[in-house]
């Protein structure tokens, strides 16, 4: 898919959203389908229903992002008949893309965009992110990917990383896919940090934002496609690590490994918020 046509297939996405009267946006399936180069009905009823279950398997309510409806459709001559339909919150359009045919061009380029969409959304629903500054960024996407990790952890033992080598090596993983090749021993070295220092802890915001995206891309991934095996989860979390990074590549940024380490780390920055809270309390 060109740039043109894949310009054309987001604006079709967002020209079809729909909002109810809480003013809550949606989409309908059938208006979605075509977009997807779906043109029968049944055969995108299944990457619903396998939709459906990714949802599940992440964690979230089906209902709260799929919803089951029956419309009445004209027919001609004054007549109607029902249709079932499905009205889609936006997680709920990105992962029927995700469990969409990758070889349809519009499946394939929308499985970066609706990710990046739905992200970008997050971020902007908790404390307006993009209102922060860098120190509050940082402070905010290390503390979620903490979170994040520990679900990418569970989702990882589903797959047979039990021992703590193991968590290792799979992590690494990872990281070789978002940083070229490059492995914990040598982000850390490329960092000039010591041997006690994090990696996490000295990334900036926009590095932080990479790998939280590897992180949750990963976990569902895992979750979804059910990998079996140490060696089936350390080539997800490779091939995700390779997609971000592909992603960063398209958008023009900068890639990871040449993104310089903040002057501060996150311990410090914490200790300088906790005195700012005192201060206040005080």
């Amino acid at each position: 898919m060109n740039s043109v046509q894949h310009q054309a297939s987001e604006n079709g996405f967002e020209n079809i959203r729909q909002e109810d009267e809480q003013g809550r946006e949606f989409w309908y399936a059938r208006d979605l389908a075509p977009i997807l180069d779906y043109p029968v009905w049944r055969n995108f009823a299944g990457v619903i229903e396998k939709a459906k279950q990714a949802c599940d398997n992440s964690g979230h309510a089906v209902a709260d992002h799929f919803d089951d409806v029956v419309k009445m459709v004209g027919i001609g001559s004054g007549a109607h008949r029902r249709v079932e339909d499905v009205k889609l919150s936006r997680y709920a359009c990105y992962l029927i893309v995700q469990n969409g045919n990758p070889s349809k061009p519009v499946i394939a380029a929308g499985q970066t965009y609706f990710a990046l969409q739905t992200r970008r959304q997050e971020l902007q629903d908790q404390a307006q992110f993009t209102q922060l500054s860098e120190d509050d960024r940082r402070l905010m996407l290390r503390n979620e990917l903490a979170r994040h990790n520990k679900d990418l952890a569970a989702a990882a033992q589903q797959c047979g990383v039990i021992t703590p080598l193991d968590y290792a090596v799979f992590q690494d993983h990872g990281y070789k896919g978002l940083y070229g090749g490059l492995g914990a021993k040598e982000i850390h070295a490329r960092k000039s940090l010591k041997k006690s220092q994090k990696i996490l802890d000295h990334m900036g915001s926009t590095e932080l934002a990479a790998n939280l995206f590897r992180a949750t891309q990963a976990e569902e991934k895992l979750r979804r496609e059910g990998a079996q095996g140490k060696a089936a989860a350390n080539r997800t979390h490779l091939e995700v690590g390779r997609k971000v990074r592909q992603t960063i590549q398209e958008l023009g940024g900068t890639m990871p490994e040449n993104l310089p380490p903040p002057d501060k780390s996150i311990q410090q920055l914490t200790r300088e918020q906790q005195k700012r809270v005192g201060k206040k309390a005080s």
